[in-house]
């Protein structure tokens, strides 16, 4: 049951010494550490750290937006050492999910996190109604236009004339050209 830390920095520039003293104070094996921002997707010294350690470890953070970048990230992030037999703990926070009061608390993000994840889809669903309801039609704007629909209208009539040909004649994609012709024959 070993105590891994790890540390994380935006940029090159940032001094990660004080997150590595107080992983080390708190008893931390070893460190690993990453110059990224929180945001990017790969950290390959977390990913490193992940690898490393065994069932009974605990992987160890100074606060805890060194390991998440929001708190349905971060509670992503400690599930998963969770499944790997992993245990968390934040020194700044004093959570520890080798206990039970650490786990109550990863719950409660957990709740507050699924409960900020339904307002902004429910925010957003309503957004989108409101904007209907003004006319507005959302998603990508057909390539087919109107010059477009004419011209593939008129090269279909062609015997021997394939989507692919004509797609390729029109300058678009034989999706574009099938859905057209889909919506053309209802």
């Amino acid at each position: 049951m070993a105590l891994l830390g790890y540390a994380r920095v935006s940029t090159d520039l940032q001094n990660p010494d004080l997150q590595t003293d107080a992983l080390a104070a708190a008893g931390c094996d070893r460190t690993w550490i990453d110059h990224a921002s929180g945001a990017a997707a790969s950290r390959p010294q977390l990913d490193e750290l992940v690898n490393y350690a065994r069932p009974g470890d605990t992987l160890v953070v100074w606060r805890l937006d060194r390991l998440g970048r929001s708190v349905a990230h971060l509670v992503a992030a400690v599930a998963d050492l969770d499944g790997r037999g992993i245990g968390f703990r934040s020194l700044t926070e004093a959570i520890d999910t080798t206990t039970a009061n650490g786990r109550l608390m990863l719950h409660v993000f957990a709740a507050l996190a699924e409960f900020e994840r339904d307002l902004i889809r429910g925010r957003t669903v309503a957004g989108l109604a409101a904007a209907r309801s003004r006319g507005w039609v959302g998603g990508r704007p057909t390539v087919m236009t109107a010059d477009r629909r004419a011209a593939a209208d008129e090269l279909l009539r062609h015997p021997g004339a394939s989507v692919a040909s004509v797609a390729r004649a029109l300058g678009v994609s034989r999706a574009s050209l099938r859905r057209y012709l889909a919506t053309r024959a209802t």
